[in-house]
């Protein structure tokens, strides 16, 4: 028999305590699995992937294991997947307890599947918009009887309101930005077409260079999140020189460059007003305000970098940036094809530009079109 427990114990330990703490989503995600698997052990994978409703795209996240290689860095559309789309019409979780019933699995479908032969799918709903899903997979067919789903449910909608915590806190972040940019003396200098434009072209380089610099499901997105913030400092430039058609003299080109730092700062204060000064990957957001106008040769701004110690997350969002600046109109300007544009960013590869970024871009015309028809300038404003 076991000793009497006392009215009064401090001695339990808190499994999940840490599930409190700010830190990256995937971390959770991890210690939920493996408090998981004490009861469930069948459960060899959980994953979340989020939805972009612009271009329709569900974009892999984070996940609790690494035995689905596939399962990463990748994006699908929703449409081209029938049973997430009936999951999403239905607002109801689905169980397959064997994977192989469902048949005719597409090339994009196979690489969701991963191998496995049973799942859960668990849709995220924020109101009436859809987030993203929650997956449960299991190695072992016939695994998800109705006692594994009651425990399921609890742990898939605990994940649920803790990734819908975290991607709200980034994207609060993203729109308090994005409109101090607007109502700061009524300034559009950036349309927000532009923005989005540059978020996704952002996202086209970083998924391309992710395996090369090591960069994971969770900082490509933020990087698709944060990158069209970049010139947040320009709020702060005089319309004199901002709004000005001709070139820049030497003292109000200074001026100019002053926005990356000023941005950075701006940044900084945002976050520790919004007090997120422990938030996930805002570092990325401070380091593209800083440092987008850096040069591979180290001739840019603010800090003379160079190379490799220029952030990675800055040489996206300069690539992204001037490509998009490039294939827009302004009012001094025409806009330049697609070809003219590639051809000049060939040009600043390895010298200016990060040739990898560069190439990674290029190398998507096809994607670049897609977000430039999506995407396209309102001509009447």
């Amino acid at each position: 028999m076991s000793a009497a427990v006392p009215p009064v114990w401090y001695g339990h330990e808190d499994r999940l305590g840490e599930l409190d703490s700010c830190r990256p989503f995937v971390d959770n995600l991890k210690q939920v699995h493996c408090f998981l698997q004490e009861s469930l052990p069948f459960v060899d994978r959980i994953a979340v992937a989020v939805y972009d409703p612009d271009v329709d795209l569900l974009k892999t996240f984070a996940s609790s294991d690494n035995c689905a290689t596939d399962l990463v860095l990748y994006q699908a559309r929703l449409a081209d997947s029938a049973t997430l789309s009936e999951i999403v019409a239905l607002r109801r979780p689905r169980v397959v307890n064997d994977l192989d019933v469902l048949g005719g699995w597409r090339e994009h479908a196979q690489k969701i599947r991963g191998g496995f032969g049973a799942s859960y799918t668990l849709p995220i709903f924020r109101g009436q918009a859809l987030v993203g899903f929650l997956f449960f997979n299991s190695l072992q067919k016939n695994c998800f009887d109705e006692a594994a789903l009651h425990h399921l449910d609890l742990v898939g909608h605990l994940l649920t309101l803790t990734l819908i915590d975290h991607l709200a806190v980034s994207r609060t972040l993203v729109a308090s930005v994005r409109s101090a940019s607007t109502l700061a003396s009524n300034r559009d200098f950036e349309t927000g077409a532009h923005l989005d434009r540059m978020a996704h072209y952002a996202r086209l380089i970083a998924l391309r260079v992710a395996p090369l610099f090591g960069l994971d499901d969770a900082v490509v997105e933020h990087i698709f999140l944060f990158s069209p913030l970049h010139d947040i400092g320009k709020i702060s430039i005089p319309d004199r020189i901002l709004q000005k058609p001709g070139a820049l003299d030497a003292d109000e080109r200074q001026i100019m460059q002053a926005h990356s730092a000023k941005g950075a700062n701006m940044v900084d204060t945002l976050i520790g007003h919004f007090g997120l000064n422990d938030l996930p990957h805002a570092g990325l957001l401070h380091n593209i305000a800083l440092y987008h106008h850096e040069a591979m040769n180290g001739s840019g701004y603010p800090a003379g970098l160079s190379g490799d110690d220029i952030p990675v997350e800055a040489r996206i969002a300069a690539v992204a940036d001037i490509f998009d600046a490039l294939t827009s109109c302004r009012p001094y300007k025409k806009a330049w094809s697609n070809d003219e544009a590639f051809s000049l960013l060939e040009k600043m590869a390895g010298d200016q530009l990060d040739a990898a970024c560069v190439e990674a871009l290029i190398s998507q015309r096809g994607e670049i079109e897609k977000i430039q028809k999506l995407f396209s300038e309102d001509p009447l404003g």
